[in-house]
Formats: structure tokens, sequence, C-alpha cells
């Protein structure tokens, strides 16, 4: 897990059928300096965060096939809370 900072959401007309019904944003990993480490990832949200909040992100592969429920999906990074 590591802090990233919403910079923009992703729209797609076709996504992968696990993807169906998610909210897709972008997110810029930030490092322990609060400054940029390493290329947006597309994440996906739950949690309803907006362009600007600062979130944990997580390249958890077990957690997203959890939250998306299958076993068989191409989802890597998700968000896992808004921080205050």
């Amino acid at each position: 897990m590591q802090l990233g900072k919403i910079i923009g959401r992703a729209t797609s007309t076709i996504k992968h059928p696990t993807m169906q019904g998610w909210r897709l944003l972008l997110a810029q990993p930030l490092g322990v300096n609060g400054q940029a480490d390493g290329a947006p990832q597309l994440v996906l949200d739950k949690h309803g965060a907006g362009k600007g909040d600062t979130v944990i992100i997580s390249s958890d592969g077990k957690s997203a096939r959890d939250m998306v429920g299958t076993e068989k999906t191409c989802v890597r990074w998700t968000v896992m809370g808004i921080v205050d």
C-alpha cells in the first residue's frame, strides 16, 4: 500500500467484463516525500474518491480479485481508502 493523489478519471466504452460498473480513476503514486513516485496507475474505486483527493492505493492482486468477485480479472490497482 502507498499514498496516491487522484489526478483524473478514465472513461471506457469497452472494458474487461470484470471492470463493468466500477469507477476508474487515475492515481499518481506518491513517495515518502510527497512527490510523484513512478507512472500514474489506473485504479478501481468503490469509496467515491475525486480529483485532488489523497488516497491509499494497493497493487495487491488478491484484494483486487476479492473486490471484483472473480479470480479471472486484469485488475491490479485499487483504492483502499481516502485520507482525511
